[in-house]
């Protein structure tokens, strides 16, 4: 089961396994109150969220996550995104109302693509978490066996001939593709049908 939550310009997806529950994505730094509120409404706590996975490092996307660390969360970092983890922490920096926290990554669960597969049966889902670096480098997207594509700020199918000169967007969707999507949701598009 996936479960939506919106609350600020960013989309969240919670995914429900059996043995742990996967949170992809969070909002800007600022935005915990609201998210407090999105998740009341959709009867889910804190403590139902065993992981966070961010699509990529920008900061609409990991503004919550080391908040969210500090209530017991636990961080799932793709190898492919450890150099980038501290991207944002320059922008939060000139905003000090936010009183953002920079993420530990010394305290996060790393692993590579390769071995995502293995993880997320150990929380009872079925899928795999793979590289689409054509938004930027530390881009992952979730795919689950069920058709049920997570890409975060992949350009939206639709987009693609406009984007001659950028095979690596095209290979981005040729991955995407060959897990037979039956929906893809993105972080701020409406979800694809496919």
């Amino acid at each position: 089961m996936v479960t939506r939550l919106r609350y600020g310009n960013t989309n969240t997806f919670l995914i429900h396994g059996t043995n742990g529950n996967l949170l992809v994505d969070t909002d800007m730094a600022g935005t915990l109150p609201a998210f407090y509120k999105a998740i009341k409404q959709s009867g889910i706590r804190v403590g139902d969220i065993t992981y966070v996975l961010t699509t990529h490092y920008h900061p609409d996307h990991m503004g919550l996550v080391s908040e969210l660390m500090k209530q017991g969360v636990q961080l799932l970092l793709m190898d492919v995104q450890i150099p980038y983890v501290h991207y944002s922490d320059a922008i939060f920096a000139r905003e000090q109302r936010l009183a953002y926290e920079p993420i530990r990554e010394t305290d996060a669960t790393v692993i590579s693509c390769e071995e995502s597969r293995g993880f997320l049966k150990k929380l009872g889902i079925d899928g795999e978490i793979c590289s689409i670096p054509s938004h930027s480098a530390d881009c992952v997207a979730l795919f689950l066996d069920e058709g049920s594509c997570f890409v975060g700020d992949l350009e939206p199918i639709e987009y693609l001939d406009g984007y001659e000169e950028n095979p690596q967007l095209s290979a981005d969707w040729e991955l995407v593709l060959e897990n037979e999507p039956k929906t893809v949701f993105y972080a701020h598009s409406p979800a694809t049908l496919f």
